[in-house]
């Protein structure tokens, strides 16, 4: 069973066009939105169907415009050679980026902000969250400032790693940004290096002690 809704807001491959969603496509849609407990039935409809386009399209780019589609070459920050994965990314990124527009009107135009977070928790299975338990974890001193900034961080790679379409992809992006944050813990004087090491010696103390009980 496919559904085909009318994408008259985004421009797919320089035309619009209509966007026929596949029925565990949808699925996914209405279960997020589910989640939400809408009582308004025309804008959890129109929340659904926003999703619904958007995971379609970013799955038709992704299968249309695969990683060989993209010449070899380097990364120019490491100089190591592209990777299938650095590929993939680089061909995915290319998408209109009226495609994510699209999702984020369609989302704020029926949502609350925390509603919105978390449809982008969902597309992102709480990486924002799961990621800051860490930095505290690391890091227990961390400042209020600190916490804003990496939080702003990891709020901006939940946002633009929903158009791509798998967790390798969007772990990639979660990447990005925790450099970001580990960059600006070193200029506020840290040791990010240090941090990090302490962690895992203490982690692998904890082990070690239950092992012996």
């Amino acid at each position: 069973m496919l559904l085909t809704l009318l994408l008259t807001t985004v421009n797919v491959f320089s035309q619009t066009k209509d966007v026929v969603v596949p029925e565990e496509i949808l699925t996914k849609a209405k279960e997020w939105v589910g989640a939400l407990n809408l009582t308004d039935a025309k804008k959890k409809t129109a929340a659904e169907n926003a999703i619904a386009v958007h995971l379609t399209t970013i799955r038709d780019w992704h299968n249309e415009h695969p990683s060989s589609t993209v010449p070899d070459g380097i990364n120019p920050v490491t100089g190591n050679k592209l990777s299938d994965l650095d590929k993939q990314i680089i061909a995915d990124s290319a998408m209109p980026s009226s495609v994510h527009q699209a999702l984020m009107d369609g989302l704020n135009q029926n949502l609350s902000p925390e509603q919105v977070e978390t449809i982008l928790d969902k597309y992102t299975i709480g990486k924002v969250e799961f990621t800051m338990k860490g930095y505290k974890a690391i890091v227990p001193d961390l400042t209020a400032d600190e916490e804003a900034k990496i939080s702003g961080f990891l709020k901006q790679a939940r946002e633009q790693a929903v158009d791509y379409k798998n967790m390798k992809q969007i772990s990639a992006i979660f990447e990005i940004y925790k450099t970001k944050s580990e960059q600006m813990l070193n200029n506020n004087g840290r040791s990010w290096r240090a941090l990090y090491s302490a962690y895992t010696k203490k982690i692998k103390e904890e082990k070690a002690n239950k092992a012996k009980q």
